[in-house]
């Protein structure tokens, strides 16, 4: 029998500084909009959809987003054709990196292992203006050893109430996070970099929306000094019903890998 839906696994990259976040909104400018823009230009009358691993926010980017895209009735013969034709109409702070086949079996949601997400960060001097789109800066100094020792202390299963924006009835607050430190940048350098910046480093399966955000947003008042070690253990803990309240920004932060297993 004729097979009536393809299934493709779709690896992108995007600076979000100039985007509403991931979501298709009305009237508003996204990642999954355009990419859903671009794809009816170049599919014409073949209905589509997709469906994203990792919803980043407003300025959020990726080095390794990934989505799945449904097509239906017209298997895409060429890929590299495709992939070619594909990054040719997106605008230059998308690309499209790989494009594979996969089945009906997967589920991008359910079979994803891992997330790792990066936060880049520096504090003293007031940073150059091109850096904005990348790096977060504090004008105030910051104990990066203090914020190293307190960066452990989210590794392991926690509920991370006191970590999300809006708490959702029957939402999933305990999560487990496989590791969290902060070490030097490596990752992204520029010649209008600060000659030294940081990077907090989070990997785990899963993330509450502005989860990342919020532990970044703590780890900078222990840097600066409004928070201490123990503030840190005491938000794990639900029945202190400890608020966290600094949300970092997003063009700081990046979906740096997704993982299948």
């Amino acid at each position: 029998m004729r097979r009536s839906r393809f299934y493709y696994l779709v690896r992108i990259q995007y600076l979000g500084f100039r985007y509403s976040g991931w979501q298709q909104q009305p009237d508003r400018l996204t990642i999954e909009g355009m990419l859903v823009k671009t794809l009816k230009f170049i599919l014409k009358d073949t209905k589509f959809k997709l469906l994203g691993a990792g919803r980043t926010d407003a300025k959020v980017s990726a080095l390794d987003g990934v989505f799945e895209l449904f097509v239906e009735e017209k298997e895409l013969t060429d890929l590299n054709g495709f992939l070619l034709l594909f990054n040719k109409n997106l605008p230059q702070d998308i690309k499209v990196t790989e494009i594979t086949p996969t089945t009906a079996d997967f589920n991008i949601i359910q079979h994803s292992k891992s997330k790792e997400y990066v936060y880049l960060f520096s504090y003293g001097e007031k940073n150059h203006p091109f850096c904005a789109p990348y790096l977060t800066n504090v004008m105030e100094e910051l104990d990066i050893e203090l914020m190293i020792n307190a960066a452990k202390l989210y590794e392991g299963t926690h509920d991370f109430s006191s970590y999300t924006a809006r708490l959702r009835p029957n939402a999933k607050v305990v999560r487990t996070i496989d590791f969290c430190g902060i070490g030097p940048n490596t990752l992204i350098k520029a010649s209008f970099f600060p000659n030294t910046s940081y990077a907090l480093t989070v990997r785990g399966q899963g993330f509450m929306r502005y989860q990342i955000r919020m532990i970044m947003g703590a780890l900078l008042q222990v840097g600066m000094g409004n928070l201490c070690i123990e503030d840190i253990k005491a938000s794990l803990i639900p029945e202190n019903n400890i608020k966290m309240t600094t949300i970092a920004p997003g063009s700081g932060l990046l979906l740096n890998e997704v993982n299948f297993g």
